[in-house]
């Protein structure tokens, strides 16, 4: 089994996006999808971001 960062978050964004299904709705299509958005604030929050300056 493989522990890389990667790999983690990967699986991690599969999974939300398993979970949340897909949410489509019209105009312009948004820069970040919902699971994309909570994978980031999930890995900030696992290495120890607390703020947007680090």
């Amino acid at each position: 089994m493989t522990t890389d960062l990667n790999t983690l978050v990967t699986a991690l964004y599969v999974k939300i996006d398993d979970e949340l299904g897909g949410h489509r709705c019209l105009g312009r299509p948004p820069k970040l999808t919902d699971p994309e958005l909570l994978c980031l604030a999930v890995a900030q929050a696992l290495l120890g971001c607390t703020s947007e300056a680090r």
